[in-house]
């Protein structure tokens, strides 16, 4: 027996890194998982995997819909997906802000709202977003990514404020820098890769990248 035997999840962003862990642990304690994601062909397995970019207001109400029929509902939501950026904040131009935002911050917003139907009927309705120590820490080079993982943290208290009376659950994880393949790719692209990643590692208090499985054990 799990503690999450018969609880139905969707995991956005769920087909590598910190969304495949998230949905590797829910799928180890019992749960049903439906991995939403612009690929479908990774994740882990047992997972029902439904294309969806939450870019897009119809693909994610068609996902979500999707997700609801396979597992016969919704009682958890992880809001994983995300896209990163770099540089202050004279380093992106209009369209690359409306980018990151649209996927970071308004795709939460579309996920719950195509959800909260589902939610309101579950006796174990939760939904987690995924945030980022960069919304309350200042950190060189990060101002687009700041700017959107701050807003995930103002939006998580004003859904929980929202659907607490409903008793829909909301909150969020503020992971410091996690050993996932986005970061693996922004070292690689980096003029030297060993001195950027030993910068990444002695940034952090206790010396070393967060793996992805300690943050979905979190989630």
């Amino acid at each position: 027996m799990g503690d999450f035997d018969g609880m139905a999840a969707i995991v956005t962003g769920g087909a590598s890194g910190i969304g495949a862990a998230t949905a590797a642990v829910l799928l180890e304690r019992g749960a049903k998982v439906a991995v939403l994601d612009l690929t479908t062909d990774a994740g882990p397995e047992g997972a029902v995997r439904i294309p969806c970019d939450v870019a897009d207001t119809a693909s994610v109400e068609a996902a979500v819909h999707a997700a609801a029929f396979e597992l016969g509902g919704i009682d958890v939501v992880v809001n994983n997906a995300g896209i990163g950026a770099g540089g202050d904040v004279a380093a992106n131009d209009d369209d690359e802000w409306h980018r990151v935002l649209d996927v970071n911050v308004v795709g939460m917003a579309r996920v719950a709202r195509a959800a909260l139907p589902y939610l309101r009927e579950s006796q174990h309705a939760a939904i987690v977003n995924t945030s980022s120590v960069v919304a309350v820490v200042g950190v060189k080079n990060r101002a687009l990514y700041s700017a959107s993982k701050g807003a995930v943290a103002a939006l998580t208290l004003a859904m929980a404020a929202d659907h607490v009376g409903e008793g829909i659950r909301v909150n969020a994880v503020a992971p410091g820098t996690a050993d996932t393949p986005w970061v693996a790719r922004l070292l690689e692209q980096s003029d030297d890769p060993a001195a950027m990643g030993e910068a990444l590692r002695q940034r952090q208090p206790m010396g070393r990248l967060v793996t992805a499985d300690e943050v979905a054990h979190a989630i």
